[in-house]
Protein backbone atom coordinates (compact mmCIF):
# COMPACT_ATOMS: atom_id res chain seq x y z
CA UNK A 1 0.00 0.00 0.00
CA UNK A 2 1.38 3.73 -0.55
CA UNK A 3 1.79 6.18 2.09
CA UNK A 4 -0.41 9.74 1.18
CA UNK A 5 1.67 11.48 3.85
CA UNK A 6 4.58 12.90 1.61
CA UNK A 7 2.18 14.68 -0.50
CA UNK A 8 -0.05 16.25 2.33
CA UNK A 9 3.28 17.06 4.29
CA UNK A 10 3.35 19.47 0.65
CA UNK A 11 0.48 20.16 0.78
CA UNK A 12 0.91 21.82 4.19
CA UNK A 13 3.86 23.96 3.18
CA UNK A 14 1.36 25.76 0.31
CA UNK A 15 -0.42 28.95 1.98
CA UNK A 16 -2.76 28.76 -0.76
CA UNK A 17 -3.97 25.28 -0.19
CA UNK A 18 -3.98 25.72 3.53
CA UNK A 19 -6.45 28.38 3.63
CA UNK A 20 -9.10 26.03 2.59
CA UNK A 21 -11.70 24.88 5.04
CA UNK A 22 -15.30 23.49 4.92
CA UNK A 23 -18.23 26.21 5.50
CA UNK A 24 -21.01 25.06 7.98
CA UNK A 25 -23.08 24.15 4.72
CA UNK A 26 -20.33 21.86 3.47
CA UNK A 27 -19.49 20.38 7.16
CA UNK A 28 -23.18 19.62 7.99
CA UNK A 29 -24.04 17.90 4.07
CA UNK A 30 -20.80 15.75 5.03
CA UNK A 31 -22.66 15.17 8.22
CA UNK A 32 -26.04 14.40 6.65
CA UNK A 33 -24.56 12.19 3.72
CA UNK A 34 -21.75 10.13 5.09
CA UNK A 35 -18.53 8.74 3.79
CA UNK A 36 -19.53 6.54 1.53
CA UNK A 37 -21.97 9.09 -0.32
CA UNK A 38 -19.41 11.69 -0.56
CA UNK A 39 -17.29 9.39 -1.94
CA UNK A 40 -19.36 7.89 -4.46
CA UNK A 41 -19.83 11.77 -5.06
CA UNK A 42 -15.97 12.66 -5.27
CA UNK A 43 -15.84 8.88 -7.82
CA UNK A 44 -18.12 10.89 -10.04
CA UNK A 45 -17.10 14.46 -10.31
CA UNK A 46 -13.27 12.60 -10.87
CA UNK A 47 -14.43 10.56 -13.51
CA UNK A 48 -16.56 13.07 -15.42
CA UNK A 49 -14.37 16.34 -14.97
CA UNK A 50 -11.03 15.13 -14.39
CA UNK A 51 -10.59 11.40 -15.91
CA UNK A 52 -11.11 12.27 -19.44
CA UNK A 53 -7.53 13.52 -21.62
CA UNK A 54 -8.80 16.72 -22.22
CA UNK A 55 -11.21 17.59 -19.79
CA UNK A 56 -14.10 20.41 -20.73
CA UNK A 57 -12.63 23.59 -19.58
CA UNK A 58 -9.46 22.14 -18.04
CA UNK A 59 -8.40 24.66 -15.20
CA UNK A 60 -11.52 25.84 -14.32
CA UNK A 61 -13.74 23.08 -14.22
CA UNK A 62 -13.99 22.94 -10.69
CA UNK A 63 -15.88 25.42 -8.37
CA UNK A 64 -14.46 26.98 -5.52
CA UNK A 65 -18.19 26.29 -3.29
CA UNK A 66 -21.07 24.25 -3.97
CA UNK A 67 -20.04 20.70 -2.38
CA UNK A 68 -17.59 19.72 0.16
CA UNK A 69 -15.56 17.58 -2.45
CA UNK A 70 -14.88 20.99 -5.01
CA UNK A 71 -13.26 22.56 -1.72
CA UNK A 72 -11.51 19.08 -0.89
CA UNK A 73 -10.12 19.20 -4.40
CA UNK A 74 -8.90 22.48 -4.54
CA UNK A 75 -7.07 21.78 -0.35
CA UNK A 76 -5.60 18.47 -2.18
CA UNK A 77 -4.77 19.77 -5.34
CA UNK A 78 -6.72 17.55 -7.41
CA UNK A 79 -8.90 20.44 -9.18
CA UNK A 80 -7.59 20.54 -12.46
CA UNK A 81 -5.35 18.24 -14.60
CA UNK A 82 -2.27 20.73 -14.19
CA UNK A 83 -2.39 20.52 -10.57
CA UNK A 84 -2.60 16.67 -10.17
CA UNK A 85 0.48 16.96 -12.87
CA UNK A 86 2.02 19.05 -11.14
CA UNK A 87 1.18 17.87 -6.91
CA UNK A 88 0.39 14.03 -7.91
CA UNK A 89 2.73 12.81 -11.13
CA UNK A 90 -0.43 11.94 -12.84
CA UNK A 91 0.65 13.18 -15.90
CA UNK A 92 -2.37 15.62 -18.34
CA UNK A 93 -3.24 14.95 -21.89
CA UNK A 94 -3.68 11.11 -21.04
CA UNK A 95 -6.70 9.45 -19.59
CA UNK A 96 -6.51 8.78 -16.02
CA UNK A 97 -6.73 5.49 -15.09
CA UNK A 98 -8.85 4.00 -12.23
CA UNK A 99 -5.97 3.40 -10.24
CA UNK A 100 -5.29 6.90 -10.45
CA UNK A 101 -8.85 8.14 -10.04
CA UNK A 102 -9.03 5.62 -7.30
CA UNK A 103 -6.39 7.41 -5.72
CA UNK A 104 -7.21 10.89 -6.26
CA UNK A 105 -10.77 9.76 -4.25
CA UNK A 106 -8.57 8.62 -1.78
CA UNK A 107 -6.77 12.03 -1.11
CA UNK A 108 -10.16 13.70 -1.66
CA UNK A 109 -11.47 11.66 1.26
CA UNK A 110 -8.60 11.71 3.56
CA UNK A 111 -8.58 15.92 3.70
CA UNK A 112 -12.50 15.44 3.96
CA UNK A 113 -11.72 12.98 6.89
CA UNK A 114 -9.23 15.53 8.32
CA UNK A 115 -11.96 18.43 7.84
CA UNK A 116 -14.69 16.49 10.09
CA UNK A 117 -12.17 15.85 12.94
CA UNK A 118 -12.22 19.68 13.06
CA UNK A 119 -15.19 21.13 15.24
CA UNK A 120 -18.06 22.48 13.21
CA UNK A 121 -17.69 25.62 11.68
CA UNK A 122 -20.01 28.48 12.89
CA UNK A 123 -21.97 30.39 10.27
CA UNK A 124 -20.87 33.97 9.92
CA UNK A 125 -23.55 36.20 10.73
CA UNK A 126 -24.88 38.05 7.51
CA UNK A 127 -24.75 42.13 7.70
CA UNK A 128 -28.70 43.25 6.79
CA UNK A 129 -29.28 44.57 3.32
CA UNK A 130 -29.21 48.58 3.53
CA UNK A 131 -32.32 50.36 2.17
CA UNK A 132 -31.30 52.59 -0.87
CA UNK A 133 -31.34 56.21 0.11
CA UNK A 134 -34.61 57.39 -1.08
CA UNK A 135 -34.30 60.52 -3.74
CA UNK A 136 -37.88 62.38 -3.32
CA UNK A 137 -40.54 61.88 -4.48
CA UNK A 138 -40.47 60.73 -8.54
CA UNK A 139 -43.11 62.97 -8.86
CA UNK A 140 -41.03 65.83 -8.45
CA UNK A 141 -38.07 64.15 -10.46
CA UNK A 142 -37.84 66.16 -14.51
CA UNK A 143 -39.41 64.31 -17.45
CA UNK A 144 -37.09 64.30 -20.12
CA UNK A 145 -38.73 62.07 -22.48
Amino acid sequence: MFSIDPVFQRLAASPFRQRFHLGPKEYGYCQDKGAADISRHAADFVASRLAPSEPQNDGKQTPMRGHPVFIAQHATATCCRGCLEKWHHIPAHTEMSKIQQDYTVTIIMHWLNIEMQRPAPVAKPRKPKQKKPDHGDESQQLNLL
